[in-house]
């Protein structure tokens, strides 16, 4: 790498530094891709999917906390500890949401959480024996097995985690737009560089697939896609991906015709260099600049797209917490005194978009060479 190309890298580099607007888009990433990597590790329900349901705390408000009982039960988890980091454990206990209990001789009496309006006068008996596997439990040791449980964001309609779900679905979203731009770059660039260095039918050939990709609507030819490979998680990744290579496509390839023309194509082609090794060598260095600021706003599309497709159902599917669905299943509960429950997924989209598009404004400024220090 030459002096020259090392210098405007770190000229670049301060320039977008001195944009708080970028910065603060790049630490909202960031944490966000810290949420996405250790989700299972932070998430207060640990589960897979964030999936532990309990019906009787549907729908809790923010910070809502109930007293539970923890009931040990048998469970295989033979996992190694990098499989539950990535993908969490089935819990070794369940939890019963009570509002009173208390010690019978070899019966634990407790009467169950019903709601915040109503009380049970029902009590339901327990025997000591049967809330440990492989301890002896009596009205001294009860108390380690009776705890309280907050929810700081409250609960779902169905009585799952509602902060353990939106960082779980920080890591769907990071992971179709990272993916999927993967996709659209490999095929963008490398269509775009082709067209662009040889030019004539080759040319005329990739403009005209390319222009009838972007003649159909994205989200119609996403989830046309989408229809074609089925519904799933890792189907959205390549449904997204081969929507977003167009504007790529076509970007390298004006690039590459105003590079293809410099002196030092013409002496790398004197030297008898193949045409391969000047389009990767030679060429593609000298035009990621616009290529990456199309990338950031690619990723924010790509997030928005997902969401889309999660909200109309043909995304990632149930359990898999996805923010898109999980406004799907709260929007109607914005009339019902309890909006946060679509709001805080409808945020969460915002400010990852907000970000990444904040990030692209800044790479654009900070890589323009006829920017001022």
């Amino acid at each position: 790498m030459s002096t020259d190309s090392i210098s405007l890298g770190k000229k670049a580099l301060k320039r977008f530094k001195k944009d708080w607007l970028g910065m603060f888009g790049f630490v909202v990433v960031i944490i966000a891709l810290l949420a996405a990597i250790f989700a299972y590790p932070l998430m207060p329900d640990n589960t897979p999917s964030a999936n532990d349901m309990s019906i009787e705390l549907s729908a809790k408000k923010p910070g809502f906390s109930v007293e539970m009982i923890k009931v040990e039960q048998q469970v295989n988890n033979r996992k190694s500890w990098l499989a539950r980091f990535f993908t969490g454990a089935q819990k070794e206990y369940r939890e019963i949401p009570i509002t009173g209990w208390r010690v019978e001789g070899d019966r634990l009496l407790y009467k169950p959480y019903v709601g915040e309006e109503a009380v049970s006068e029902q009590e339901i008996e327990l025997p000591l024996s049967e809330i440990s596997i492989d301890k002896t439990i009596d009205e001294n040791s009860v108390n380690e097995y009776i705890y309280k449980k907050s929810f700081a964001l409250g609960t779902d309609k169905y009585g799952r985690d509602l902060l353990s779900r939106l960082l779980l679905g920080t890591r769907i979203s990071i992971s179709v737009g990272f993916i999927s731009v993967v996709i659209s770059l490999l095929i963008g660039i490398s269509l775009g560089a082709i067209a662009g260095y040889y030019r004539g039918w080759i040319d005329n050939a990739i403009m005209w697939l390319i222009n009838v990709v972007w003649s159909i609507p994205t989200l119609l030819l996403v989830i046309a896609i989408t229809l074609v490979l089925g519904k799933g998680f890792w189907q959205v990744f390549i449904a997204v991906g081969l929507t977003m290579w167009v504007e790529v496509a076509r970007v390298v390839r004006g690039q590459v015709l105003s590079v293809r023309e410099k002196e030092y194509i013409e002496a790398s082609k004197a030297l008898g260099y193949k045409s391969g090794r000047i389009i990767r060598k030679h060429i593609l260095p000298n035009v990621m600049g616009p290529v990456i600021v199309i990338s950031a706003a690619n990723f924010a599309s790509a997030i928005l797209i997902e969401s889309g497709l999660s909200f109309l159902g043909i995304g990632a599917q149930p359990p898999m917490p996805s923010w898109g669905g999980m406004i799907k299943d709260h929007y109607s509960y914005i009339i019902l005194n309890k909006a946060y429950l679509a709001i805080f997924p409808g945020l969460a989209i915002m400010l990852l978009v907000l970000a990444f598009m904040l990030i692209g404004n800044a790479l654009r400024d900070a890589l323009d060479v006829k920017a001022s220090d």
